[in-house]
């Protein structure tokens, strides 16, 4: 637990201004993000704003991954939809709490580690898919409400739209050529504030999407039977956003280790964000989970610590409570800008590059997932997937290259010796080796280079052991590694084998 209460880490040298101006910049990018999502899912803007702050706030102070930055994201608010439009706010923030309590369990039980069985094809797939509908949300923003559904811009609204936007991207990109000291996204901003009010243009600003005016978020709890039927409901849903909360999460803190060439925690990460989401649920914020595109923004603009994440928390809350009529006057032209930007940035670009170099499996299974992302906006499921195809592939590769070494020794006796995995993936090919009818009368089968690895292997013994006494023939196994051994007894009223006694080989494990 000590890990927990150490919020800070006193040894990091922090840039104080970097940290602060950086906190700006991601509060900016927020909001307008927040509010989208909170009104996509029918819920109030507030609940947006408030998840923004509360998520933001906690995981900062708490969690496991300087520089990151969590807010209401949209891969956990998606999931929420058909409950809300089923039973009401009411029964999301109860369902938002519950997905907490689960994020917690899995940070205390040290379950986050399972991350590592995501591959790098899927992180690929994950970060390019996501880069994706980061650009295209932000094509959205050029079209408004008509008869028909949503339509394109038109006319010298689009043009000055278009023209904002390109001005953004140009200081985003020219700016740090002048200068790193201050954020060019936060610069970018600032000017095309500044370039609207002063020559007033109309274009689409904040104010536009939704209010960002209100309080202090009230707590509250959620007004819900407390009864198995309530459980019954909510549970579905908080298990899927718990999942693609902590997926998402952990996911965005593998890729912010590498450009920081730092290791985060997963665990304490994962207790931090399910702490935050039962907050969320009490006090009327729709939770969330890590934001990779805000995230991009602040490790762009400098930030390494924690201060940059609780600066934008803190922000966000000043500008519901005081700074609402300046921040909805801000064009949104801006803040596309800016996100596409970020888009841009985070794509993996050097997938595309070693896309001729890598197994073909690994570029279908990167472009799989990209495509899962992209179309159902479903970051667990693409995911999953994934990992499953890429489990299923690496099973037939080993399946593969499972042989054995044959030959006769002095006394008669015929040995096998085996390389390579015996599981059930390898069943068959390793029954192929023997020829039971035309071996000998005693036959060895050596694993000093192989393993028995699950029941598929086992039972493939016991069936060849039947065989060769139907033959009326010996068959006995050697160097068989310890854990080998633990299963073949654990097993032994279901199958006979014959093993010898031999010197110990065990199973090397990582203990890391």
């Amino acid at each position: 637990m000590k890990a927990y209460l150490n919020l800070f880490d006193f040894s990091q040298k922090v840039d104080y201004k970097t940290e602060v101006l950086a906190g700006f910049t991601v509060a900016m990018t927020m909001i307008p993000e927040s509010l989208s999502f909170a009104i996509l899912a029918g819920l109030s803007p507030l609940t947006g704003l408030y998840a923004a702050f509360l998520m933001g706030l906690i995981t900062a102070v708490l969690g496991g991954r300087p520089g990151m930055v969590s807010g209401g994201a949209g891969a956990t608010v998606v999931v929420l939809i058909a409950l809300m439009q089923s039973h009401g706010v009411e029964y999301v923030f109860a369902a938002v709490a519950l997905a907490g309590l689960f994020q917690i369990a899995v940070g205390i039980f040290r379950l986050g580690k399972f991350i590592r069985l995501v591959p790098q094809p899927v992180m690929y797939g994950f970060v390019n898919g996501l880069a994706i509908i980061i650009f295209m949300a932000q094509v959205q923003q050029f079209k408004v409400p008509g008869s028909n559904g949503a339509e394109w811009l038109s006319g010298s609204v689009l043009w000055t739209m278009v023209g904002l936007v390109a001005l953004t991207i140009l200081i985003v990109i020219t700016f740090p050529r002048i200068t790193k000291a201050v954020p060019a996204s936060l610069v970018a901003i600032i000017v095309v504030f500044l370039v609207v009010l002063g020559l007033g243009i109309d274009t689409k600003t904040v104010k536009d999407i939704a209010s960002v005016s209100g309080g202090f978020p009230p707590f509250h709890v959620p007004s819900v039977p407390f009864s198995i039927d309530t459980l019954k409901t909510i549970f579905p849903y908080s298990l899927v956003m718990a999942g693609v909360g902590l997926i998402e999460s952990l996911l965005t803190m593998n890729v912010v280790d590498e450009i920081t060439g730092t290791k985060g925690r997963g665990n304490k990460e994962a207790v931090a964000q399910g702490m935050a989401n039962v907050v969320n649920g009490f006090f009327t914020g729709m939770g969330g989970c890590a934001m990779i595109a805000q995230s991009f923004v602040n490790l762009s603009a400098g930030s390494r610590a924690r201060l940059s994440g609780i600066i934008a928390a803190l922000t966000i809350l000043l500008i519901i409570l005081f700074g609402a009529p300046v921040i909805e006057r801000v064009p949104m032209a801006a803040l596309v800008g800016v996100m596409m930007m970020v888009a841009i940035g985070t794509f993996e670009w050097t997938s595309l590059r070693v896309i001729n170099k890598m197994p073909r499996h690994d570029v279908v299974v990167g472009i799989l997932v990209a495509g899962i992302t992209v179309w159902l906006h479903n970051l667990a499921l693409a995911v999953l997937i994934g990992v499953v195809i890429s489990a299923l592939v690496f099973a037939w590769e080993s399946a593969k290259r499972i042989r054995a070494r044959k030959y006769v020794d002095d006394n008669g006796v015929k040995h096998y010796e085996i390389y390579g995995p015996l599981f059930f993936g390898s069943v068959t090919a390793f029954n192929e080796k023997f020829d039971v009818n035309n071996d000998p009368a005693a036959v060895v089968i050596d694993f000093k280079d192989s393993r028995v690895a699950d029941m598929s292997g086992i039972d493939a013994l016991h069936k060849l052991t039947e065989r060769y006494k139907r033959a009326g023939k010996t068959l006995r196994l050697r160097h068989l590694s310890e854990d080998c051994k633990l299963l073949l007894k654990n097993a032994s009223s279901l199958i006979e084998v014959n093993v010898e006694e031999d010197p110990c080989y065990r199973v090397a494990t990582d203990k890391a």
